[in-house]
């Protein structure tokens, strides 16, 4: 027996050390990877200790030797934009290949859900993009959230791999990505690579490489706290003891899915008119959190019904459940998708057809967000969805409540994607073994909250990814965020308005850019539709900063201003050609004295220069231009049609 036992462990470590001097690659590198062009590429990986190993690519045949370790590399001599290529790495028993391997430009494109945001939400906008793509030559590695907490890492998982943009799998393209290569490589007609490492509802702080926070204690203590897995355990794991005992919320059963009020013929009593789209607090329901349930019955044609139907339900807030005739047809379980579901045939019929949504709204206002689309599609037929429904209420949320005694309430929770460093210590960090030609970034949305410190946090960012990447002059180019939330017809404070300051500011960095995109937005949706614009005014600023074109690559910037008696007069960077792209007086402008009670003001436009006013301050101090959450009209741009960024003069900075 004892015989039987040393033998298997010997075959047991003999083999363990066949495994481990196998000749292999880290999963970053892999077949169809678009490499930097025109610079050394660093290729390395593990062999048994002291093998020879040799690697080729076309003519060229490049000898290494791994060490006392195993682990060897190689530099691969700068390459033209080109391929397809193959590597071919030899050992003294093994061969490797790295096949379709393209050198052309990569870009590290990274920030939360507009960053994320990918063809196949957005697939009615960019149907035909999607059926026409076929480009071999525009490639995106798409990186799966990750977190890491204890220390940035050196490779990914598991292998990923890369997909160019065909019709499938541009499907999972972001779409602001997408069109920002689209345009850089029609400007520089070389392969373009595409590293998507974002995440939705993550701030800056999760993207950022320790020495980011070199001088922030606060978060330097958080970060060195979150290291100690034991610790992190502990405070998730945690719950509350003694007096503090903590209720959870009682959650009732829902009376619609117990009485089957989805069914045809269901005879459930007391429905009430509600209007499709719209939110029911604003309809007599107040301060409701659970669930509402939507009927109607609706006359469809024979046509229609015979076809394969497509509901659109626009937005809803927060998750819903879609019948037709009993059937589910479609679920969301959270606010931000569009709703689009199909029907399949034979579910529909002539005539009378029941259409139930169950909502269930957890917090604030529930229900259907105006101004989306709402509507039955089958080819070119539609069927309007909007007007008067029929509600009933299928279970109310009781509000969280406390235990008794001092301290009630959960305990927090170390939630691994909001914490500093941990996205990019797993998601980015693998990739700083290549080398990339620059970054784009779109966010700030989850960020806006503390607009102050975002500067500060930008900043530090790109100086740390500079670092972290090896290059002090790494090109970084930011998306400005868009209007979003309700019009405001008076001046107002605006958290939004003040982070795109700091974004402004941040973007004064050298070899650093910034697309404004204030008139993308949708003041109903955080995650706008028109992505394609905003990766096409990235590529502009790209094109100056990185390629040095000589063209206009941004609207008009804050410079400095000067006051004449009952006027104001501003002066701008790339302001050639200073108008208005309507025609129109400056919109969204206020002037303010002393005392910062902004008004309307007048404007006019005169070499070059913005001169301000208002009858109601004599004695003017103060400009803001757009600063809101959602500005009605900014339409100052200069000549090239660029818009100005939002501005204003009485800054903390």
């Amino acid at each position: 027996m004892f015989f039987r036992s040393l033998i298997a462990l010997s075959l047991l470590l003999a083999s363990s050390l066949i495994l481990q001097a196998q000749l292999s690659l880290p999963n970053i590198f892999c077949d169809s990877m678009i490499v930097q062009r025109d610079q050394d590429f660093h290729l390395y990986g593990m062999a048994t200790p002291k093998e020879k190993i040799t690697v080729s690519i076309g003519k060229q045949a490049l000898k290494t030797k791994a060490d006392e370790k195993g682990n060897w590399s190689v530099s691969i001599p700068a390459m033209p934009a080109g391929g397809p290529f193959q590597i071919d790495i030899k050992g003294k028993k093994q061969t490797m290949q790295l096949k379709e391997i393209l050198f052309g430009d990569v870009f590290l494109c990274i920030g939360q859900s507009n960053m994320v945001h990918y063809f196949g939400v957005h697939e009615v906008t960019y149907a035909d993009e999607i059926e026409k793509a076929n480009n071999p030559k525009i490639r995106q590695i798409l990186v799966p959230t990750m977190t890491k907490m204890e220390a940035a890492q050196k490779d990914l998982p598991e292998k990923i791999g890369w997909k160019y943009a065909n019709p499938e799998d541009i499907n999972k393209f972001s779409v602001v990505a997408y069109y920002f290569g689209k345009e850089i490589q029609k400007a520089q007609g070389v392969p373009i690579g595409l590293i998507n490492a974002s995440v939705g509802g993550t701030p800056i702080e999760a993207w950022t490489p320790e020495s980011g926070f070199a001088g922030n204690e606060k978060l330097m203590e958080t970060i060195q706290q979150n290291k100690d897995t034991a610790y992190v355990n502990s405070v998730n794991n945690a719950r509350p003891q003694g007096n503090g005992n903590a209720t959870p919320p009682y959650r009732p059963t829902d009376k619609g899915e117990e009485e089957k009020w989805y069914l045809p013929g269901n005879t459930s009593q007391h429905w009430r008119p509600i209007n499709i789209p719209g939110y029911w607090e604003d309809q007599g329901l107040k301060d409701l959190n659970g669930s509402v349930w939507y009927k109607k019955e609706i006359d469809i044609p024979a046509g229609f019904a015979s076809q394969k139907v497509r509901i659109h339900l626009g937005r809803i807030v927060d998750a819903n459940e879609v019948y037709v005739n009993g059937t589910k047809v479609g679920t969301t379980t959270y606010m931000y998708p569009q709703r689009r579901y199909w029907v399949e045939r034979g579910i529909l019929k002539p005539g009378k057809n029941l259409f139930v949504i169950k909502v269930t709204n957890n917090n604030g206002k529930g229900g259907f967000v105006p101004d989306k689309p709402y509507y039955l599609e089958a080819g070119d037929q539609t069927i309007d969805l909007k007007g008067t429904w029929y509600y009933k209420v299928g279970m109310v949320s009781e509000p969280f409540r406390p235990g008794g005694g001092q301290g009630g309430g959960f305990p927090r929770r170390i939630v691994a994607q909001n914490q500093p460093t941990a996205l990019y210590n797993a998601m980015a960090a693998p990739f700083t073994a290549f080398k990339i030609k620059g970054i784009i970034w779109y966010q700030g949305e989850s960020n806006a909250g503390k607009p102050a410190e975002y500067e500060e946090l930008q900043k530090n960012q790109i100086t740390a990814l500079r670092k972290a990447f090896g290059n002090e002059n790494l090109p970084f180019l930011m998306a400005q965020l868009p209007g979003f939330g309700d019009y405001n017809y008076l001046p107002s404070e605006s958290g939004w308005a003040r982070l795109r300051e700091s974004q402004a500011m941040a973007a004064k960095m050298p070899n650093a850019g910034m697309a404004v995109t204030i008139d993308l937005g949708e003041w109903n949706d955080i995650h706008p539709e028109n992505k394609k614009e905003v990766g096409e005014r990235l590529a502009l600023a790209g094109r100056k900063i990185i390629y040095g074109e000589d063209i206009p690559y941004s609207g008009p910037i804050y410079k400095s201003h000067v006051i004449e008696g009952d006027k104001i007069i501003i002066s701008f960077d790339h302001a050639n050609g200073l108008k208005t792209v309507d025609g129109e007086q400056v919109g969204d402008l206020a002037i303010a004295g002393e005392d910062k009670q902004f008004v309307w003001a007048n404007s006019k436009i005169e070499g070059g220069k913005l001169i301000v006013s208002s009858p109601r301050v004599k004695s003017p101090k103060y400009v803001r231009y757009a600063w809101a959450d959602t500005p009605i009209n900014p339409n100052l741009a200069n000549g090239s049609g660029l818009l100005a960024s939002p501005f204003r003069t009485d800054s903390d900075q």
